[in-house]
């Protein structure tokens, strides 16, 4: 026993004295002592290894807040090797010792991220890899969750920096290298170029000296590629600056010059601000992606934690009556009850999410529905896309787009006024403009090739912008910022390909000619319509371009940008695309593969959304307003895209009530308690944004069961009873298809052979009119919340 003390009594002297370092609370330590930490850390840990009193044998635990682990166990608590998910995404596989990984692993979250390399104690520590949800990777040194000692850091976008890092940041010597070809070799300090430091240019000029911030200051030199020089000392924040040019060894003439003279200067028109206004513009440091959460901050108290039992899992039907015949071997053994009492088994998946685990209220509770057996939500993946990084094929594509949007937006500037003359809307009211790679005026100097760009009414655009309150800079920096756009797997049924941006506020789609004549036709009723209705359901337009890139094919590319409904902090659990037609309006993928970025489609559907009478009326009055707009457009096609968020399934974070919304739970409340809520609303409405109609939307959903009656499919099912609370997002999508003469034949041809009433492709006043029936079938008023 009292070895085993001795050796705690170690760690814990060991884990002071390397937190006190990283900290500063001591002076730095050597890094042989840091070395002797290490070791001091991995004897302790094989010593203790073998200090486990109770059988190391294999389990399959569930928690009862939803949190899973399978591996070896001992002295109730993961040890040995196992694996662990947590009900947000989270997931580590690897060693553990007595609760807390320790050893070789890898940690992984929803967002996409993963660390791959040592722990101790649960913390990243030790050499690992981590690579962030945009691309970007770390590979080096970590101490308590900390980049600290050697590392190399590289950036989606071509940039990398090899050298020293503590407490998180670059500091001590280290290389940053752009993409550009110009790198700084030098000091750093707090994630800075600070201290002494050369800087060389791609273009064989150099700088060597002083640094502060990022720019130097105090005595340096500029060196140029032909020999000159220029020595003197540099502020940025006062702009002065005393030197001397120095002609290269070869000139002719007096190799001194004066400070004010240079009649003998190599470069008579170069100035000391050009360093810090043209040569260094391009050369910032890219941000440290911050890390959200650390598996230390995730770890259960075993002792406290309550397992359930084990049991044989079973194959699962789903909720619309298909059964999923995937079996995951690796959890054959695994068997989640209902535990309302139905002795319903389910088979999941082990990112598969469950709500309505809980019993059934009591009679007389709020909101007094039931809770059947519990309703499998598809797991939740990482980000869409995947990240155009150097190498993609639409690398190019991206960075000239990227160039030709803060082109137009800065060359227009910021609209001042929301009033516009007709001649705006005109179909003539297009610019081509001719981007060089040596650059403009609006835009710098760039890697790629010379291509066209033309601007769609771009006084149009720039008034949407202006009414959907998005600043110039913030959208410049969403879509062309360091971070790289997403291209989503693959392309959608009309042949366009889609791209997100890496805060997932804009997507960018491509479109056919005829997609660009249909918008800016009515361009016109769509302004005016978004001008008079600030709740209306319409997708929102930001900008229409067409890049046409050099080459021997002359490729053009026409692209609309558009808001991106389910930009929020909240999870989208389902997504459905809802039309009001049967014809191939059901998912073919099986169960086993529908995640949370699945679209799902009418005859998927079975739930009924049930809004408060308030909303629903405002709804109901929306869609009204809108279908009148596409029908008088001659639109159809035409979807409602609906994204759902499931509280039950959420953490405890997600599951504090939106401001607006109606807990049926409210009612058992104290006065303490519906404090606390309201403090909890309140700060979680400010994080996640207003609540209107299609946005932040709380609502509850109604189980339904479709019938098969005389071989024809119902196209909304039996209500339940069953519910659930959720926010809600919609909107109306897909607005640019015209009934033009290929959906006239399409209509014709399809009429022969199945139910006019059935297929998608129908005239826009009887589509209008379907749609209307159908979604007013779909959406209902929550007539319970009102009771």
């Amino acid at each position: 026993m009292k070895a085993w003390e001795a050796t705690v009594r170690k760690t814990q002297a060991v884990a002071r004295r390397r937190a006190h370092t990283i900290f500063g609370t001591y002076g730095a330590a050597t890094v042989e002592e840091l070395n002797d930490d290490d070791q001091d850390v991995d004897n302790v840990n094989e010593a203790v290894m073998h200090t486990t009193t109770g059988e190391v044998y294999h389990a399959d635990k569930f928690l009862t807040n939803g949190d899973y682990y399978t591996g070896q166990w001992a002295d109730e608590a993961p040890h040995g090797t196992g694996k662990y998910w947590w009900t947000d995404g989270c997931m580590y596989v690897g060693e553990w010792f007595r609760g807390k990984p320790m050893g070789r692993g890898t940690f992984s979250w929803p967002s996409g991220a993963v660390y791959d390399g040592n722990f101790k104690s649960g913390y990243l520590d030790g050499e690992g890899t981590y690579t962030g949800p945009n691309g970007d990777t770390f590979r080096g040194s970590w101490v308590m969750n900390m980049r600290h000692g050697l590392g190399v850091k590289e950036y989606t976008n071509g940039d990398s920096y090899n050298g020293e890092w503590s407490r998180g940041l670059q500091e001590g010597q280290g290389r940053y290298t752009w993409k550009n070809g110009n790198y700084y070799v030098g000091e750093w300090k707090n994630g800075k170029i600070s201290g002494r430091g050369n800087m060389y240019w791609a273009n064989g000029n150099m700088y060597e000296g002083f640094w502060e911030d990022g720019w130097p200051r105090g005595n340096g030199t500029y060196r140029w590629a032909d020999g000159s020089y220029y020595v003197g000392t540099w502020n940025k924040e006062s702009g002065e600056h005393t030197g001397t040019h120095h002609p290269a060894p070869n000139s002719e003439g007096n190799e001194e010059n004066s400070d004010n003279d240079n009649s003998n200067n190599n470069h008579p028109e170069w100035n000391p601000t050009d360093v810090y206004t043209l040569e260094l513009k391009e050369c910032k440091v890219c941000p440290i992606d911050k890390i959200s959460v650390f598996p230390s901050q995730k770890l259960a108290d075993w002792k406290t934690a309550k397992t359930g039992d084990n049991a044989t899992r079973q194959r699962r039907m789903s909720a619309d009556g298909r059964l999923d015949a995937a079996v995951d071997k690796e959890f054959a053994g695994m068997r989640l009850s209902d535990c309302s009492g139905t002795p319903t088994s389910i088979f999941c998946a082990p990112d598969d999410t469950f709500v309505g685990l809980q019993p059934p209220p009591d009679e007389g509770s709020a909101g007094g529905f039931i809770r059947g057996s519990p309703l499998r939500i598809p797991k939740i993946v990482k980000k869409q896309g995947e990240t155009i990084s150097k190498g993609h094929k639409s690398y190019e594509l991206m960075l000239n787009l990227q160039i030709g949007i803060k082109y137009s937006v800065g060359k227009l500037g910021a609209a001042t006024s929301l009033d516009l003359k007709a001649a705006a809307f005109d179909p003539k009211e297009k610019f081509w403009s001719k981007i060089s790679p040596d650059g403009t005026k609006s835009v710098l100097p760039f890697q790629s090739c010379e291509f066209r760009w033309k601007d769609y009414c771009p006084k149009v655009f720039r008034a949407l912008r202006l009414l959907f309150k998005v600043e110039p800079d913030d959208y410049i920096n969403s879509i062309c910022g360091n971070d790289a756009l997403r291209e989503l797997s693959s392309p959608g049924k009309s042949g366009s390909f889609f791209y997100l941006t890496n805060d997932d506020r804009y997507m960018i789609k491509t479109m056919k000619k005829a997609e660009v004549k249909v918008l800016i036709r009515m361009l016109n009723a769509y302004y005016n319509h978004v001008l008079d209705f600030d709740n209306t359901l319409i997708t929102k337009y930001f900008g229409l371009h067409c890049l046409k890139l050099n080459g021997p094919a002359q490729k053009k590319v026409r692209f609309v940008i558009m808001g991106n409904l389910f930009h929020t902090d909240y999870t989208i659990h389902r997504r459905f695309d809802l039309k009001g037609s049967t014809f191939g309006r059901l998912t073919d993928k099986p169960e086993s593969e529908i995640d949370s970025t699945t679209t799902l489609k009418d005859l998927d559907l079975n739930f009924i959304f049930r809004l408060q009478k308030q909303w629903f009326q405002e709804f109901q009055r929306q869609v009204d307003k809108d279908c009148d707009l596409l029908e008088q457009e001659r639109i159809m096609d035409y979807s409602l895209l609906v994204g759902v968020h499931f509280k039950e399934a959420s953490t405890n974070e997600d599951n504090a009530t939106p401001s607006g919304s109606h807990s049926p739970t409210a009612a058992d409340s104290g006065a303490s308690d519906s404090e606390s809520r309201a403090d909890m609303d309140k700060s979680l409405q400010e994080r996640r944004g207003i609540i209107k109609l299609g946005i932040n939307l709380p609502a509850r959903v109604e189980r339904t069961e479709r019938k098969n009656e005389a071989g024809e499919m119902q196209l909304i099912g039996e209500p339940t009873g069953e519910c659930y609370d959720v926010i809600l997002f919609f909107s109306i999508i897909d607005i640019l298809q015209d009934y033009d003469i290929t959906k006239k034949l399409e209509h014709a041809y399809k009429s022969i052979q199945y139910d006019p009433n059935s297929i998608s492709a129908v005239d826009p006043k009887a589509y209008s009119r379907r749609f209307r029936d159908y979604i007013f079938k779909a959406f209902a008023e929550d007539t319970a919340k009102d009771s």
